[in-house]
């Protein structure tokens, strides 16, 4: 039997990211879709999303949720089949960048949410060209959906993160680590880097996508995924 998807949004996502690829996937495989907006801490997103998830599956994250799925494979291994990172990282947040958060925190508290939203996402993060609107829109709706208060929770998350690069370089799972070329918030170089520690990965760089490549390149995303879950499994 076909080992079941598991897909985890990022910072105030839904399912609605993976809108081109849950019905691709779901052709062959079940599909199962994390929730985060109750959450706190990366920790208490991972352990909520453990509780909830099959016997085996799957895993895959997209930025936010990568980070969840570093922490789920720390916590039960024996339980992920291959893995899937897209526009994450996996080391901690530098004061530097926790700085940067603290005015949008501020803003969304204000009730200006729409505005900490575009800063938490600047344009020139995604791709130029004719989709960057419409991701654009999505993101914001998605935030918006989600609430100020899931802005703030999602933003303290990721500012207090653990570092999960011991747990990739001992990672012995089929894995995919994906990324946009034109990502300034999760540079290919990292991507590269976060390859580089695990055994066997394989990187995939979208030249026309920027940090949300499953809506800006829905198509080439799909294709990647599913060569992801085609790879032969390796021995533990």
């Amino acid at each position: 039997m076909k080992e079941p998807i598991l897909l985890i949004p990022g910072a105030c996502c839904d399912s609605r990211v993976f809108a081109a690829q849950i019905p691709y996937l779901s052709k062959t495989h079940v599909v199962q879709v994390a929730h985060l907006a109750d959450a706190a801490s990366i920790r208490e997103m991972a352990a909520d999303t453990i509780h909830n998830a099959p016997p085996r599956f799957a895993l895959c994250g997209y930025d936010m949720g990568g980070m969840v799925a570093m922490e789920i494979l720390r916590r039960v291994p024996e339980r992920v089949t291959r893995l899937c990172l897209i526009s994450t990282t996996p080391v901690t947040e530098s004061p530097e960048q926790a700085a940067w958060r603290e005015p949008q925190i501020v803003k969304a508290q204000a009730g200006r949410l729409g505005e900490a939203v575009k800063e938490a996402l600047p344009t020139e993060a995604l791709a130029p060209g004719e989709r960057r609107d419409a991701t654009m829109r999505v993101m914001q709706d998605m935030a918006e959906t989600l609430g100020a208060e899931t802005f703030v929770r999602h933003s303290r998350a990721m500012q207090r993160r653990p570092d999960s690069q011991k747990v990739l370089t001992v990672t012995r799972v089929p894995t995919l680590v994906m990324c946009g070329a034109h990502d300034t918030i999760t540079s290919e170089k990292r991507h590269t880097f976060m390859a580089e520690l695990i055994p066997y990965a394989e990187l995939a760089v979208i030249d026309d996508a920027g940090h949300v490549p499953t809506l800006e390149t829905p198509e080439k995303t799909n294709i990647a995924l599913g060569a992801w879950m085609e790879l032969p499994m390796l021995p533990r």
